[in-house]
């Protein structure tokens, strides 16, 4: 009789079914946080939070008592009829400082000696009640080049009657246009893209403004004869 013994296993065997070999192998590296670590991180981001929490309580009464303003933007309005009594003296002749009843607010208000141009001029911003703007230029001393300038070489389009007065209507356009005046010894020219209907009314205050004051007249030059 022989007796039966198992015998070892061979190194070269690949396996055997149902035998799991899982030699070399190795699961995902997973970082263990060691508890207090893991306490003082929960602590920061909490405390964080605390911190905003109460900035934000802290500033949102300041918020609230100040609401923003309802307008669409700061408009200044400058006192045109102050600017213009100070500019008399040295422009020549009254600048025009036209009244609208509240409904044109000016933003700019000044004498421009014309060192770069060579026309010295009276100058005035004005935003329309449609939120416009409309440029008021006045000069005792205009000439073809200074006035194409001004008008952005706008063509003659027309004729607009405004405040009694017939203006030259210069028009880009491209919304661009401009009203032009010659009365009483100096020329106006109103420019912007503005509607011609608040062009008209700001021209019509002009035409008040300017028979409001002294008439400018030319002094003869020295050796004309009288």
């Amino acid at each position: 009789m022989q007796e039966k013994t198992n015998p070892a296993p061979d190194p070269s065997d690949p396996g055997r079914p149902g035998e799991d070999v899982r030699a070399g192998e190795s699961g995902p590296v997973r970082p263990v946080i060691p508890a207090a670590a893991a306490k003082r991180a929960n602590a920061s981001v909490i405390g964080m939070i605390v911190a905003l929490v109460v900035s934000i309580a802290a500033f949102l009464p300041i918020v609230l008592m100040n609401p923003l303003p309802k307008s669409d933007g700061f408009r200044p309005n400058i006192d045109v009829s102050e600017v213009a009594r100070n500019a008399t003296d040295v422009a020549g002749f009254t600048p025009v400082a036209p009244e609208t009843g509240g409904a044109f607010t000016s933003n700019y208000a000044r004498w421009e000696s014309g060192s770069g141009s060579g026309v010295p001029t009276w100058e005035v911003g004005f935003l329309t009640p449609k939120d416009s703007f409309i440029g008021l230029v006045q000069t005792r001393q205009p000439n073809p080049t200074w006035l194409v300038q001004q008008t952005k070489s706008a063509p003659v389009t027309g004729k607009r009657s405004a405040g009694g007065q017939e203006w030259e209507l210069r028009d880009t356009g491209k919304g661009e246009k401009s009203m032009v005046l010659n009365y009483r010894g100096t020329t106006v020219v109103l420019t912007g893209s503005a509607q011609l209907d608040e062009f008209a009314v700001l021209a019509a205050a002009v035409v008040k403004s300017m028979d409001a004051a002294p008439a400018v007249t030319v002094s003869p030059s020295p050796g004309t004869a009288p």
